[in-house]
């Protein structure tokens, strides 16, 4: 950068002679740019000297801007993007090596957990929420656990591991991804039924998963695995976040409201997140569910305060800074997921394309039977192939390194190729759903067609 701006101040100087212009030079200075890229990944240590590593964060932050961007206008998630520029970032150039990404993933980890479960509440409107509950409920349980099955069969059978590591993997890409579901289904012609049944979907995905990923943890750790273990932690993991969520969330509504004009008032929610998050995990519960509660509650207040019947102050809009925070952490998440990425075994990859379509498949099968024909043909094919595996399978896929279980290494890289085979996979099946019209019916969950203007 310096040598161009001294080129640059240079030729400016001279501007007055430029029949004299030297090219020579300025190739030279192409050279040389060249030369010092091609450099960036020699370094003595695990991680290259601070100017190239905030020049791969500057590189981050404009392809998440420009993935945004993309997305909306074509509906083709950025995730894809992230991921592969965290390779390059990693594997092929080097800047950054897995052993430096290992040492900050527990932090990052659980700071991406905790931000996108609250963004995801803060986004769920709770009465459409109650109105498909009973269809998101059934949807969440049996697309879980018929991905779990079809990943644990194959891990077992295809990969020779054995059953509680082939149960983990399965569990931690068993859920579709609310960061990627919510952001899509904002651009989509479906119902608001179909929207938010598919949001509160993915976001009950992210917890089953969160939960029951926590659970094979303690219990590969301990080496047995019961269903009563399955039914206290799994039972308690609710309870904890169910009260702290509310617990604090309820309060938090009329606190949150008093202070929306004060100049730290975002930051002090989240020091709140950041506590119930600790408080969570000091009894037992990951922190995904109450993070999710605590966000509903501040999402909804609205409502919530006429149900509770308390009077809230004015509400003002919430502060730009989430959105801000929200998008960094996603950003700097799927980039993070592809600078573990590894190529090393073969069988990785296509055990992940493989299992991603053996998932797109059963999701049509569930689909199939838990819509009913309330639904038009457009929400059914658009939740037949909303499968995108995301944040939650990425950030828990990096706990088994820190924790030391067996084939640690193997659960990045195969979640890799099955988040990227999955985004691709809803990519093209929403591609072929432009081609179906919306019904004329605007009763139960259909969508109404836009009005022509020209017919006014």
């Amino acid at each position: 950068m310096l040598m161009v701006l001294n080129f640059f101040r240079g030729q400016i100087q001279d501007i007055s002679i430029l029949d004299n212009f030297d090219k020579t030079y300025f190739l030279d200075k192409i050279s040389e740019i060249q030369e010092s890229i091609g450099t960036l990944a020699i370094q003595d240590g695990p991680i290259a000297s601070a100017h190239v590593v905030l020049l791969a964060a500057g590189v981050v932050v404009f392809l998440g801007v420009a993935g945004e961007a993309f997305f909306k206008k074509t509906g083709i998630p950025d995730v894809a993007f992230l991921m592969v520029l965290g390779v390059i970032i990693g594997p092929v150039l080097g800047v950054i090596q897995p052993e430096a990404v290992i040492q900050v993933v527990p932090y990052f980890a659980a700071l991406a957990l905790i931000i996108i479960m609250f963004d995801g509440g803060l986004n769920l409107d709770i009465k459409n929420m109650i109105r498909t509950a009973h269809f998101a409920f059934t949807l969440a349980l049996l697309g879980f656990i018929l991905s779990v099955v079809l990943v644990t069969i194959g891990a077992h059978y295809v990969l020779d591991w054995f059953w509680l590591d082939s149960i983990l993997l399965g569990s931690i890409v068993g859920g579709s991804s609310s960061a990627i579901v919510f952001g899509l289904v904002r651009n989509i012609r479906i119902s608001e039924d179909a929207k938010s049944m598919l949001s509160f979907e993915s976001a009950l995905t992210d917890i089953l998963s969160t939960i029951v990923a926590f659970i094979m943890f303690e219990a590969i750790l301990a080496g047995s695995f019961d269903l009563q273990t399955l039914e206290d932690t799994l039972g308690r993991a609710i309870v904890v976040g169910l009260v702290l969520g509310f617990g604090v969330g309820i309060p938090w509504m009329y606190v949150s409201t008093k202070l929306a004009n004060a100049q730290h008032g975002y930051m002090l929610t989240l020091g709140v997140l950041f506590v119930l998050f600790f408080l969570a995990n000091s009894f037992g519960e990951s922190g995904a569910l109450t993070a999710l509660i605590f966000g509903l509650m501040l999402g909804n207040k609205a409502h919530l305060s006429k149900i509770l019947r308390f009077k809230l102050p004015k509400i003002d809009m919430d502060d730009p800074t989430h959105n801000q925070l929200t998008f960094l952490v996603r950003s700097f998440f799927f980039v993070f997921v592809g600078l573990m990425a590894s190529f090393g075994r073969v069988e990785y990859v296509i055990f992940g394309i493989l299992i991603t379509i053996a998932i797109y498949y059963g999701r049509t099968i569930v689909g199939k039977i838990t819509l009913t024909k309330r639904f038009s043909q457009l929400d059914r094919q658009v939740t037949y192939v909303m499968i995108p595996r995301g944040l939650a399978a990425a950030v828990l896929a990096t706990y088994p390194i820190t924790m030391g279980l067996p084939n640690a290494e193997a659960y990045p890289e195969i979640v890799f190729f099955i988040i990227l085979s999955s985004v691709i996979i809803t990519t093209i099946g929403l591609g072929k759903t432009k081609n179906i019209p919306p019904p004329e019916s605007v009763e139960g969950g259909f969508v109404k067609p836009p009005e022509d203007p020209s017919t006014k």
